[in-house]
């Protein structure tokens, strides 16, 4: 299996979560974990998702989110797990 991390913030405001899903089920990308918080009006969502059977490659699935995120002036980014993991390691 091929995992990816989401993560989703801005302030909030009503479909947030259907809009970022709603991409995510038309590239056949499912949702295997999901959080999500508000504090002090700002939304914050980070996902854990199976890439495996997405139908667009990685960056058109990126630059898809991108768009999503400025269309609802938010930052909506996905990175594959093991960048993320490096990136996070102490």
């Amino acid at each position: 299996m091929k995992k990816a991390v989401v993560t989703v913030l801005g302030l909030d405001k009503v479909g947030i979560t259907a809009k970022v899903c709603a991409a995510l089920a038309e590239t056949n990308i499912n949702i295997l974990d999901i959080s999500q918080t508000i504090v002090g009006g700002y939304f914050n969502m980070v996902m854990v998702v199976d890439i495996t059977d997405a139908k667009d490659e990685f960056d058109a699935t990126a630059e898809k989110l991108h768009a999503v995120g400025e269309e609802m002036g938010l930052e909506v980014k996905i990175q594959h797990t093991e960048i993320f993991d490096a990136m996070h390691r102490i």
